[in-house]
């Protein structure tokens, strides 16, 4: 399998990042384990996590991070992965925070639970809208340092507040971030495309999507309101049962078929044929899940197979 380099770094990756947000939520952690298992059996070696993963099951998270640590530590492949988690969310017991009094605990609370001594990407995951960068950038300067972390990364924060964070770091030599995590796939294409791009090519972003199967719509599995109950995510899904929908998901079936390929590895090699995109993150809950995901990365759409996917999601 060929590995994909993070921009600015010497980390080399295979072509899909695990989303950790499932590991002590939908899987417990002899479930993760398995997972886990497949998953780094199969060559691939990134997986995605952040701190507040999952808060919404007790209040404060931290489950993923716990489980990742407990698997790395019984497997002995530390050096082998590459691990990815973030700071700055909300829980029930703080708001969004990205200071650098919160920077400094939660590093040190990540590393603990992950049971490492590094972390090799560590992402401001949301912005509170108040901290300045410059408070931001000079928290990850002291743990880069230290030697905590090795890189810096950005999620939800506004294109103003990033290329504030780029001037900021050029003028006082602070760290730069060097990947970008968007919301985009094929039912969310505008946000990344007309407002993060523009920078993924200014600053030479790596590019790891959240959400690249659209919260499980472009599986196929959903097609009208009676297949919400076919997972804990399925009510979310009602925001795309529309024409742009249903016209995105007559192109994956027949682009399936035409592969022989699930929807959801064709939704994913269309990210994957993006040159903007290192590794989109996408998680699995069973074996045939993923499956799915391995398939996408020896799927290569021709010129047809683009513009079909394209066109229907535009």
């Amino acid at each position: 399998m060929e590995k994909r380099t993070i921009s600015h770094t010497d980390i080399t990756v295979a072509p899909i990042n695990f989303g950790g947000n499932v590991f002590g939520w939908t899987l417990d952690e002899k479930q993760s384990f398995h997972i886990l298992d497949r998953f780094a059996d199969a060559g691939f070696n990134f997986i995605d996590t952040a701190d507040t993963y999952s808060w919404w099951v007790n209040g404060k998270g931290g489950q993923s991070e716990e489980i990742i640590g407990k698997w790395m530590k019984s497997r002995s492949n530390r050096n082998d992965m590459v691990i990815a988690t973030k700071v700055g969310s909300e829980t029930r017991e703080h708001d969004f925070d990205i200071s650098k009094k919160h920077i400094l605990k939660s590093v040190d609370d990540s590393l603990k639970r992950l049971g490492t001594d590094y972390i090799d990407l560590y992402y401001t995951h949301f912005d509170d809208g108040k901290t300045p960068v410059e408070e931001t950038l000079e928290a990850y300067d002291e743990i880069i340092k230290a030697g905590k972390v090795r890189y810096i990364g950005v999620s939800n924060v506004s294109p103003e507040r990033i290329r504030q964070s780029f001037e900021a770091a050029e003028k006082n030599h602070l760290p730069k971030y060097v990947a970008l995590q968007p919301h985009y796939n094929l039912m969310e294409r505008e946000g990344f495309e007309k407002n993060y791009h523009p920078f993924v090519e200014e600053y030479g972003l790596s590019v790891f999507p959240y959400f690249s199967l659209a919260g499980g719509f472009l599986t196929g599995k959903y097609r009208d309101e009676s297949d919400f109950d076919k997972s804990a995510r399925g009510g979310g899904m009602k925001k795309y049962l529309d024409d742009k929908g249903m016209t995105v998901l007559k192109a994956l079936d027949e682009i399936s078929e035409k592969h022989q390929a699930g929807q959801a590895s064709i939704a994913l090699a269309w990210l994957l044929a993006n040159p903007a995109v290192t590794a989109p993150i996408v998680s699995a809950t069973s074996d045939s899940q993923l499956q799915t995901l391995f398939k996408a990365v020896d799927i290569k759409l021709d010129e047809q197979d683009l513009k079909m996917l394209n066109d229907s999601s535009t």
